[in-house]
Formats: structure tokens, sequence, C-alpha cells
């Protein structure tokens, strides 16, 4: 990404991005259909290697953290569908990007809504 592009702490999904991330939005692509999702929860390990994802997707994958597939080239309206399958809420998601607990990050939204 060039510097022109560049926001601080912030990836940007780019043709870069999307080039290095193909398998993986692929894979969470294909989550659209209810079989993949059985599939994938059936044997994740196997349904990855369907994908030939890289070892850094196959290892944001079991470390369910959003934020390494984002790094990892995940689009984050293709990992929705992931996270969707791993449980992960908006919350866990919010809360991995911030850095803090989930409870942490529930308490901050209702602070902003009390204001708003």
């Amino acid at each position: 990404m060039s510097a022109k592009h560049a926001i601080p702490g912030t990836p940007v999904f780019d043709g870069d991005a999307a080039r290095k991330g193909y398998q993986l939005n692929a894979m969470c692509f294909s989550f659209n259909h209810q079989a993949n999702r059985e599939a994938f929860l059936a044997d994740e390990e196997a349904y990855m290697r369907r994908f030939r994802l890289t070892p850094e997707q196959t290892e944001a994958v079991r470390s369910r953290n959003v934020l390494q597939l984002i790094e990892a080239g995940g689009n984050i309206y293709y990992l929705a569908k992931l996270a969707g399958i791993l449980g992960l809420s908006v919350q866990d998601i919010g809360a991995q990007q911030t850095g803090t607990t989930v409870d942490a990050f529930k308490d901050k939204l209702a602070a902003y809504a009390e204001g708003i």
C-alpha cells in the first residue's frame, strides 16, 4: 500500500490485500451455502486445505483472531460469515479491534449511546 493511502493502525483493503486474501475470501464466500458451513464445522482443517489457505491465513482462522484475518488479506464483509460460524458476535469483533475485553467494549458502546 502506498503511503498516500495509509491510515495509521488501519489495514486498508486494496488490490494488494485482495490478491493476498483471495483464498481466504473465497472460502468465506463459500459459506453462503449451508452445506459448506456444515463441511467447515465438520473438519476445519480439511476445509481450509480445500481452499489452499496460506499458513498465515490458516493460523488466523485457528486463533479466531479477526485482526489477523484482516492482516492476512481478509475482507471484513466476507469475514462476517466466518465470524458467525465461529460464534463471534459483533461485540467480540469490536473488542478485538479496540484491544479491549468484550465487557469493556459493551460498556463503551452503552456510554456512547447515553451521550447521544
